[in-house]
């Protein structure tokens, strides 16, 4: 009885460290990067795709980010502690100590970027190492001081599809600064329209993320907007320089279209629900154009 008491309590609290570990590394957000890593290197490639070697891509990515949301919630335990959203955190509730994050934070982030340099080439993991760096670095302190914030955020947010991408090239050419500016503009609708719901939980800890100082105004609706009307010259491009078919750019456009039309009802209505259609909106444009990015490639 006494055997099997402590092994249950050892099950229990090893089930318990492996969620907290998940919780710490983002999992969920972290999977979406991955995608986009996933993506960059598909586009990237020749016509024959190596398995083994995205496998390794995916886990490298996955560390990388990981790291980067671990040290972002060390750095933010006191902040987190003040908003409802991020109590529960395993670093900001005590259930991790900042030590133990901090040490696993930095052991995956080391592996993972030497993943990247041993399968694939030195820039791509120093890619890796600079969104690390912009992320928990200057991004998350900054976030209490400037609204800029969002701008570096989303500088280490449209690193993965260019890391991908030149992990199996080996440079950076038009086709990759094409990925990065597609996911960079991306960021600013999908991070305001979070921020628009979420502003009032920010303000406990003293962030001012959207556009205007004021919050949830009219300048900062007609700013989301306006920076996802900047989406559609750049799907015109893909379209004009035969970097898509007609079918896929047609597709391509309908999707960005809609994604604008959204962030106009966010303008013009400025109400919750439009800021919640929004950021749904994000989440299936994004990995959606990427998908019919790279049926493109194979057509």
């Amino acid at each position: 009885m006494h055997y099997t008491s402590i092994q249950s309590k050892i099950t229990h609290f090893t089930i318990d460290r492996f969620l907290d570990y998940l919780q710490l590394v983002k999992v969920r957000l972290t999977m979406s990067v991955v995608f986009s890593a996933g993506f960059g290197y598909v586009l990237g490639s020749d016509s024959s795709i190596n398995f083994f070697l995205l496998t390794i891509l995916l886990l490298g990515g996955f560390l990388i980010t990981g790291a980067a949301n671990g040290l972002n919630q060390v750095f933010e335990k006191d902040l987190d502690k003040l908003m409802t959203r991020t109590g529960n955190r395993p670093v900001a509730s005590g259930r991790l100590s900042v030590t133990e994050a901090y040490v696993v934070s930095l052991v995956l982030g080391i592996f993972g970027v030497f993943l990247l340099n041993y399968f694939f080439n030195f820039l791509s993991s120093m890619i890796g190492v600079l969104s690390l760096i912009i992320y928990a670095f200057i991004y998350t302190p900054l976030k209490q001081k400037s609204r800029l914030a969002v701008f570096a955020g989303a500088v280490a947010g449209a690193a993965p599809p260019v890391i991908g991408y030149v992990a199996f090239t080996g440079t950076i050419d038009i086709w990759c600064i094409l990925l990065f500016t597609l996911q960079f503009l991306w960021q600013f609708p999908h991070f305001w329209a979070i921020a628009w719901m979420l502003d009032d939980d920010y303000k406990k800890a003293g962030f001012r993320l959207l556009p205007s100082l004021n919050g949830r105004t009219k300048f900062s609706a007609i700013i989301t907007f306006l920076s996802t009307s900047l989406i559609i010259p750049l799907v015109l491009f893909f379209y004009l320089e035969n970097y898509v078919g007609n079918l896929i750019g047609f597709l391509i456009m309908i999707l960005t279209i809609n994604f604008t039309y959204q962030a106009y009802q966010l303008y013009q209505n400025r109400k919750m629900e439009n800021a919640k259609k929004l950021m749904f909106g994000s989440f299936y444009y994004l990995p959606l154009v990427q998908i019919l990015l790279m049926i493109s490639k194979y057509l």
